[in-house]
């Protein structure tokens, strides 16, 4: 999406249920290669993360902008929890006040309301994720891919052998989705499709899959495949596509929607013009500073693919 970027060493790391990200601020220090962002990434050789934010400019007067990267060395749109931390790391550093604020994330202007941290340490955050969109071609949709009833027909093979035809609804949090609803999910299910989903040539940027298992009482139940990074426990803008998919659907009636994810629960307000508000908890982890050593180590890495 844009150059490689220049961070400062030092970093600030939270997770919201599970999905967690390490904050950089833009700086004179280690160049972020695709290479040096899996390092960094690496849950035993790094300080682990399923994503990096990058504040590009925090000042008072002006939107942060921010731009992220998934553990596999690419740029990507956005993450909701990856702008929910930001907003933490903003708030909690004095750059922001109590009321509601603009960041910007991939041209895209996104309002985030953080409160907290309460007794616990938990700190409570919102963001207005935009209008959720069903694309019917490129970008993030191969052309002639969608079928009736705006869903995507995918044969692929089965866990067990033989071939399934699975199907997907299409769905942009800003960022690209394929949701498939039925009964339910196995482990093993997700494991298999997960991946084949996320690649397939019907989405040309790679998709987020959420397997999303049907609707009781306004709440929805979802398992993830993150593109780049694998099944995660939480993820807000699959929350938010799920939820999407679930109305258009005809799964729930709109309005307020609580997703249940293996990390925990959050909240969508879904708009009747599709405009999506994403809400739940962020957990502080901990600041670090990587070390020279550890940075030298990532120049002399040989043999890391660009992404």
């Amino acid at each position: 999406m844009h150059e490689p970027i220049r961070v400062r060493p030092r970093f600030f790391k939270a997770h919201g249920h599970g999905n967690d990200y390490l904050v950089f601020e833009q700086g004179d220090g280690p160049l972020l290669t695709p290479v040096q962002i899996r390092r960094i990434c690496h849950p035993h050789r790094g300080p682990g993360a399923d994503g990096l934010v990058v504040v590009e400019s925090a000042r008072m007067d002006a939107p942060a902008g921010l731009r992220m990267f998934n553990p596999d060395g690419r740029e990507f749109e956005r993450s909701g929890n990856g702008l929910r931390i930001a907003g933490v790391y903003l708030a909690r550093a004095g750059r922001r006040g109590p009321e509601p604020f603009p960041v910007e994330v991939c041209g895209d202007e996104v309002w985030l309301d953080v409160s907290g941290p309460d007794a616990d340490g938990l700190w409570d955050v919102s963001a207005d994720m935009g209008r959720v969109e069903f694309p019917t071609g490129p970008p993030f949709l191969a052309a002639g891919r969608l079928g009736e009833g705006g869903a995507v027909s995918l044969r692929l093979s089965k866990p067990g052998g033989g071939q399934a035809l699975v199907e997907v609804m299409p769905v942009s949090v800003g960022n690209p989705h394929a949701v498939a609803i039925r009964e339910s999910w196995s482990r093993r299910e997700v494991e298999h499709y997960g991946p084949l989903i996320a690649a397939h040539a019907a989405f040309p940027r790679g998709t987020n899959v959420q397997f999303a298992e049907s609707a009781i009482g306004g709440r929805i139940a979802i398992l993830i495949w993150e593109r780049g990074v694998g099944a995660t426990s939480a993820s807000g803008t699959s929350a938010c596509a799920a939820v999407a998919a679930a109305v258009k659907s005809g799964l729930v009636p709109g309005g307020r929607t609580t997703v249940l994810m293996e990390g925990g629960e959050m909240d969508v307000e879904l708009g009747g013009d599709w405009s999506a508000r994403l809400r739940g908890p962020v957990e502080e982890v901990c600041t670090g500073e990587l070390t020279a050593a550890f940075l030298a180590g990532g120049s002399r890495e040989r043999g890391g693919k660009s992404g």
